[in-house]
C-alpha cells in the first residue's frame, strides 16, 4: 500500500506531500493544477522513462519519494518483495515501510534509490510493479498479449496448471537438447571418446604416483655424485667413530674426556661430564646414521639409468597432460568422469529418445489441461467484463476473447511438438494457446482486436471493469487509475463511483477524477490546487464542509453558493449511504 507521496519540482508542482489510506482515494482540482503529476510520479517510482522537460522551471531536478508498506500483502509476495530489496541492498524503515525515491535531472541522468540505496530504474520497477498497478488513457499494457493471458490465468485460477506445464517444458526442452546434442555430435563424441581412452591407457601403462617426480629429482641428484657423496659420509664417520685407525677419533676423545671428569669429587665438573656423556651420545647415533647411509648406497652408478629412464616416462605425461605427475593424476581423474558420460552406444541414445517421447506426452496432456482452463474460463470472463462495461455507459458495448493454438509449420523447432489433436504448436513459456482481447463499442460492430477498436477512454473502462471482475487476485495492491471516467457523466458516473468503491475493498485505489459523482465515493479526497506565484500547486486533504465545497465546485463551479453546496452534500451523502 502506498502511504505517502512526496513531490518536488514536478511539472505544475513545486512541492507537495500527498497523504494515503486505505479504501478508495480521489484526487481532484482545476484543469492545470497538476492532478497528472502526482500519476506521473507514480510512473517515475514504476521505473518509467525520466523525461527531463517535466522539470520544473527554475529548478535543477524534480524528486518523487514515495513510502510503501507491505503488511495488506500474502506472505508470497512479501517474499518476493524482501528478495528484491535484498538483493539491491536496500533496508526497510523503522516503522517496516519501503521509501522508493525517483530523481530526475534537467541537465544529467535520473536517479533511482530503493530503501536507501541506489540502483537501476528497472530494479526500482520491479520492486514497485508488485505492488502499484497503473492505468490510463496511455496505458498500452492491456494491448499486449501476455497481459491479456495474464488477465485470463488470474480468472481461471491457472496458477497450478501452468506451474505443472513450465516444469514439464523445462524438463522436455532440457532431454530434446541432450537428444539433439548427441544426434549432431555422434561422430565427435567417439572421437572424443577414442582420445581419453588411449590418454587413459598411456597414464595407466606408466601408472605414476604421487609426488613421484620431485623424488625422482632428489635420487637422481644424489646418483650423479655417487663417489663424491660416498667419500664425504666414509671420512666422516670415520672421524667420528673407533674405526679411524689413526685411534683419534671424536667418540675416543670423547669417552677419555668423560672418564676424567668423572674421577674427580668436583660437583661442577661431574656436571660437565653429564654434558660430554650427551654430547658422547650424539655424535654415537651420527656415526650409527652414516653407515646407514653408506650402505643404502648402491656400489655403482648402474641405479642412476633406471631413474632417469623414469624419470623420461613421466615427463612425457607431463610433457601431454599436466605441469607435473599430481596434475596428470588429477586431468586423469576427470577424464574417467567424462568417458563414462560419453555414452556413444545406441542403447544411450534409445534411452534418450525414450525419455523425450515420454517427456512429450506429459507436455503435451498439460497443455491441453490448460487450455481447456482456459478456453472455459474465457467465456466467463468476457461475460462478466461485458456485464461491468454495460453499467459503465457502454450498454451497448462487446467484449470478447478468443483462445486459439499457436500452431506452428517449423517441424525443425526444438521447442515443437504435436498435441493428441494432431496440432504441431510451439511450446512457449506460457503454454500453447494465443489469447486475445476483442472490442466493439456498440453490438452489431464488427468486433477488432482491443488495439484497434477501442479509444483512451474506452480502453480506461475496459481497464476498470476487468479489474472489477479480477478483484480477489492480488488483494493489498494499489490500483491508479488516471481520468477513467472521461467523457461520461450522470447515472453513469455514479456507476463508475460505486465500481471503484467496490474495487477499494480489496485494494487501495487512487483515482484522478473530474466527475463530483465519482469522488463522492471516495475514502479520502486530496485537492491539487494553486498556491502562490508561477503557477505553483499543492496536494491538500479535503474534509467536512471543505469536501463539500470541492464537489459544489466540481459540478457546476458553485462551491461558494448554498444551492450548490446543497446538491453537493445530498450527492456525498448518498454515496457515503449507498449499499455497494
Amino acid at each position: 500500500m502506498l502511504t505517502e507521496i512526496r513531490i518536488e519540482s514536478l511539472g505544475a508542482i513545486s512541492s507537495a506531500v500527498g497523504e494515503f489510506d486505505r479504501g478508495l482515494t480521489v484526487l481532484t482540482g482545476e484543469t492545470g493544477t497538476g492532478k497528472t503529476m502526482v500519476v506521473r510520479g507514480l510512473h517515475l517510482l514504476g521505473g518509467a522513462r525520466a523525461d527531463a522537460n517535466r522539470v520544473r522551471s527554475g529548478a535543477d531536478r524534480a524528486v518523487v519519494e514515495g513510502r510503501f508498506t507491505t503488511t495488506d500483502l500474502d506472505d508470497a509476495t512479501v517474499a518476493q518483495l524482501d528478495e528484491l530489496l535484498d538483493a539491491s541492498g536496500g533496508e526497510r524503515d523503522e516503522d517496516g515501510s519501503v521509501i522508493a525515491l525517483r530523481s530526475v535531472s534537467r541537465d544529467g541522468p535520473s536517479r533511482a534509490y530503493l530503501g536507501g540505496r541506489s540502483v537501476p530504474a528497472k530494479s526500482l520497477g520491479d520492486f514497485t510493479t508488485e505492488l502499484l498497478t497503473l492505468h490510463g488513457q496511455n496505458d498500452q499494457r492491456l494491448m499486449q498479449p501476455e497481459a491479456q493471458r495474464g488477465a485470463l490465468d488470474r480468472f481461471a485460477k491457472a496458477g497450478p496448471a501452468l506451474e505443472r506445464y513450465r516444469k514439464l517444458r523445462d524438463a522436455w526442452l532440457t532431454a530434446r537438447r541432450d537428444l539433439f546434442d548427441r544426434r549432431n555430435r555422434m561422430r565427435e563424441l567417439a572421437l572424443e571418446a577414442d582420445r581419453l581412452s588411449f590418454a587413459l591407457d598411456e597414464i595407466d601403462a606408466v601408472d605414476p604416483q604421487p609426488g613421484e617426480d620431485d623424488a625422482l629429482v632428489a635420487d637422481i641428484v644424489r646418483l650423479s655424485e655417487l663417489d663424491t657423496l660416498r667419500e664425504a659420509a666414509a671420512t666422516a664417520r670415520a672421524a667420528l667413530s673407533s674405526e679411524d685407525l689413526s685411534g683419534t677419533s671424536a667418540a675416543d676423545s670423547l669417552g677419555r674426556a668423560r672418564a676424567a671428569l668423572e674421577s674427580t669429587d668436583d660437583a661442577k665438573l661431574r656436571a660437565l661430564a653429564e654434558q660430554v656423556r650427551e654430547a658422547q651420545t650424539v655424535v654415537d647415533d651420527a656415526a650409527q646414521e652414516l653407515g646407514g647411509y653408506l650402505d643404502e648406497l648402491p656400489v655403482d652408478a648402474s641405479a642412476l639409468e633406471s631413474k632417469l629412464a623414469r624419470q623420461a616416462e613421466l615427463r612425457t605425461l607431463t610433457r601431454k597432460y599436466a605441469a607435473d605427475v599430481d596434475g596428470v593424476l588429477a586431468w586423469a581423474a576427470e577424464s574417467r568422469e567424462r568417458l563414462a558420460q560419453l555414452d556413444v552406444s545406441e542403447e544411450g541414445l534409445a534411452a534418450l529418445q525414450r525419455r523425450a517421447d515420454e517427456l512429450t506426452g506429459e507436455l503435451a496432456q498439460a497443455a491441453v489441461d490448460l487450455s481447456k482452463c482456459r478456453r472455459k474460463a474465457a467465456k466467463r470472463l468476457a461475460k462478466e467484463v461485458t456485464a461491468e462495461l454495460s453499467g459503465l455507459a457502454m450498454a451497448d458495448a462487446d467484449f470478447t476473447i478468443e483462445v486459439s493454438t499457436d500452431v506452428t509449420a517449423d517441424r525443425d523447432d526444438l521447442a515443437t511438438f504435436t498435441l493428441p489433436s494432431g496440432e504441431l504448436v510451439h511450446a512457449g513459456a506460457g503454454g500453447v494457446d494465443q489469447v486475445e482481447f476483442g472490442f466493439a463499442a456498440h453490438r452489431g460492430m464488427t468486433v477488432l482486436p482491443l488495439a484497434e477498436s477501442a479509444s483512451g477512454g474506452e480502453l480506461s473502462r475496459v481497464m476498470l471493469a476487468l479489474e472489477v471482475v479480477l478483484a480477489a487476485s492480488a488483494a493489498g495492491t494499489t490500483m491508479v487509475f488516471d481520468e477513467v471516467d472521461a467523457g461520461v457523466g450522470g447515472r453513469a458516473a455514479v456507476q463508475i463511483g460505486r465500481r471503484l468503491a467496490r474495487l477499494a475493498r480489496t485494494h487501495q485505489v487512487i483515482v484522478v477524477t473530474h466527475l463530483p459523482q465519482v469522488a463522492a465515493y471516495a475514502d479520502v479526497h486530496l485537492v491539487v490546487h494553486p498556491a502562490g506565484p508561477r503557477g505553483t500547486s499543492v496536494v491538500r486533504r479535503v474534509a467536512g464542509d471543505e469536501r463539500v465545497a470541492e464537489l459544489a465546485r466540481m459540478l457546476a463551479g458553485l462551491g461558494e453558493s448554498d444551492s450548490g453546496r446543497a446538491h453537493a452534500r445530498e450527492l456525498l451523502d448518498g454515496a457515503q449511504n449507498d449499499e455497494i
